[in-house]
């Protein structure tokens, strides 16, 4: 039995070690924010809502059908339907109605409304693409700075590694008597701001887990890592491209400029729909209703009024029963202005628009230029951070010999080492910049930022 506990609990221990152990893709994360985030969740309640409209717009094509009913007591002193005296009677009233009635011609607006439902659907299915798209941006940046910090840290605990023996160099050449004491003290100085610079890095580390777990609703960010293997690549051909060729396919592709362009479309419909109540509309109406009481009836028995009993109450539904249809027709003639009113503010709203679709097509001009040109920079900006590091590098392992044979001051071999730590730092930030810009430039030009399956 103890055998048994044991095995359960070593496997329960290793899930658990393994929920701990998992290193998210960059896949995985834009698909598990693209499933859980609250504003992604948002965008499709709104597309829900424009189904809906639909099912309002196709309902307005079906006849409407009420049924009504009715049953009251008069008490006290009222005239009898009989006699046609006022009585001190007790009476009951039943009747029951049932009205249907139906649209034949309303201007082609029930039509115009159908086709308005079916491009706000549209415009709302690309609101959730653009949500989807904005959402995978911001989960690449998150994770990009992630292994960017990562790498920082790595730099830096790999520079306390050697200024820790450096530390142990100098405590030999100060006992040896070729440097002076205080090179030491130095030394110490430059270890110290080391390890300050680690606390620095796992802090920025820490966040940026954080920041990327918010995106992912992931409440265990302490325990969240990404995996260091999922780099995206810099080797993009993407640059080949001219700018004018990327803003003609960003024209092509990009989301926001496809809901302007619905949302023109929905414009033109709400024209068409103000205009129909300028045109007559007609429609078909049905009626039935039967009523029963319970009062005594009157009749006619060998030339002698007699009163009866009530007669049963299906009896008399038989009996009273009626039905009444016809067609109904409406012509607007004057209604203060309100159609001609609801006319000129659709074709306000469609002027509104077509700006917004004409802006929307110079912000992408002006976005793709401005992340082509951002790209260009960052690249040649990483490929000079690499060239100062290999030269800071050579410079400081020159400073580092010239110092242990005391042709150099440890002033200035920690400058030398400083420098080459920022260069390392700078081929970093460089490097993750220009990977990221690229995500931006392929995503304009309709390259997704993950494959899908």
């Amino acid at each position: 039995m103890k055998s048994v506990q044991i095995v359960f609990v070593l496997f329960f221990v290793s899930v658990a070690s393994f929920a701990q152990e998992k290193k998210w893709t960059l896949k995985e994360c834009i698909n598990h924010a693209i499933k859980n985030n609250i504003s992604i969740k948002q965008s499709e309640l709104d597309l829900q809502t424009t189904a809906i409209s639909k099912k309002d717009a196709i309902g307005n094509f079906l006849p409407s059908l009420n049924a009504s009913g009715s049953h009251s007591w008069n008490i006290g002193l009222n005239q009898n339907i009989t006699t046609g005296l006022l009585e001190n009677q007790t009476t009951q009233f039943t009747s029951a109605n049932l009205n249907a009635n139906v649209d034949i011609f309303k201007g082609l607006q029930n039509v115009n409304q159908l086709r308005k439902a079916n491009l706000s659907i549209i415009a709302s299915q690309y609101q959730l693409t653009k949500m989807q798209e904005d959402i995978a941006l911001n989960v690449a940046n998150a994770y990009l700075q992630i292994l960017f910090n990562k790498e920082n840290l790595k730099v830096q605990k790999e520079q306390n590694l050697l200024d820790t023996k450096q530390y142990e160099r100098t405590v030999e050449l100060v006992d040896a008597g070729n440097v002076p004491k205080g090179d030491l003290l130095d030394i110490q100085a430059t270890l110290a701001s080391g390890k300050q610079r680690i606390i620095v890095a796992e802090n920025a580390l820490l966040l940026s887990k954080l920041s990327l777990a918010q995106l992912l609703q992931i409440q265990d960010f302490q325990n969240f890592d990404v995996s260091d293997e999922d780099m995206p690549t810099m080797l993009s051909t993407i640059l080949s491209e001219t700018p004018e060729a990327v803003i003609a396919k960003a024209k092509e592709n990009r989301t926001e400029l496809k809901i302007a362009q619905a949302n023109l479309a929905i414009a033109e419909k709400d024209i068409s729909i103000a205009k129909g109540a300028y045109l007559p509309s007609l429609s078909a109406f049905y009626g039935f209703n039967t009523r029963a009481s319970n009062s005594n009836g009157f009749d006619i028995v060998n030339g002698n009024p007699v009163i009866t009993s009530p007669k049963p109450i299906f009896d008399q539904f038989d009996t009273n029963k009626g039905q009444n249809f016809g067609l109904s027709l409406n012509i607007p003639i004057f209604n203060g202005f309100a159609v001609r009113n609801n006319v000129a503010r659709s074709k306000v709203a469609l002027e509104r628009s077509k700006l917004a679709k004409s802006q929307q097509e110079l912000d992408i001009e002006r976005n793709v230029f401005t992340a082509y040109t951002d790209t260009k920079a960052a690249k040649e900006s990483y490929e000079a951070a690499l060239q100062i590091e290999k030269a800071r590098e050579l410079a400081m392992q020159y400073a580092k010999d010239r110092y242990e044979i005391g042709m150099m001051n440890v002033f200035d071999y920690n400058q030398s080492q400083t420098a080459f730590v920022n260069a390392q730092s700078e081929v970093l930030r460089t490097k993750y910049d220009y990977i990221f810009r690229i995500k931006i430039l392929e995503f304009y030009f309709g390259i997704p930022l993950i494959e899908k399956q």
